[in-house]
């Protein structure tokens, strides 16, 4: 069983971060350990009509982010490493300051550390010269940057197929293969 931790912090676009668990929820072999921030859960409830009961429900593991003791607050505890979609930029200095106040950024900073795959999809814009120099942190102490910015070469035409091929790159960073891919892949121009 592969596990692999996802975070939903309190920036906008809680939507992607329950795509992403909607869709890991049919890949047998991919155990969700959920953790999201208190002010994800407000997010949730501000942008999207899915209850928290409802999205807690997509995890195959919950974990409360108060509890600093939870298997994912420790390095000993194998995953293919983490995503935090959306990571708001309290969430990304956090990390980047190793400021483990909960067990978002513990388990973020326990990735960082045992050196797996830590993906960040920082939600902001615009960016300051202090987001920036965060991220740049982030990227220097091993994490990958991945905003959740729209693609157009597979021709969308609606909100769910942005989201979809965000989440199904993302799901790429950790070499998990879903039984169909949710957009159409980059062929060539011919």
């Amino acid at each position: 069983m592969k596990r692999l931790i996802i975070g939903i912090s309190g920036a906008s676009g809680a939507i992607y971060g329950v795509r992403l668990l909607q869709v890991l929820r049919d890949v047998a072999e991919v155990e969700t350990h959920l953790v999201m921030s208190n002010a994800a859960r407000q997010t949730l409830a501000l942008e999207t009509a899915f209850s928290l009961r409802e999205v807690q429900a997509l995890a195959d593991v919950v974990h409360d982010s108060r509890d600093i003791a939870a298997s994912i607050s420790s390095g000993s505890f194998k995953t293919l490493g983490m995503v935090i979609l959306p990571c708001s930029i309290k969430t990304l200095s956090g990390i980047v300051n190793s400021y483990s106040d909960g067990l978002l950024t513990r388990a973020a900073d326990v990735v960082l550390k045992e050196q797996r795959r830590l993906v960040l999809c920082v939600r902001e814009t615009p960016l300051h010269l202090g987001h920036l120099r965060l991220m740049t942190q982030a990227a220097e102490m091993g994490a990958l940057l991945m905003p959740p910015v729209p693609a157009f070469y597979h021709r969308p035409t609606s909100v769910e197929d942005i989201i979809d091929q965000t989440v199904n790159r993302v799901i790429d960073q950790f070499d998990i293969e879903l039984p169909q891919d949710l957009f159409t892949r980059w062929q060539g121009a011919n």
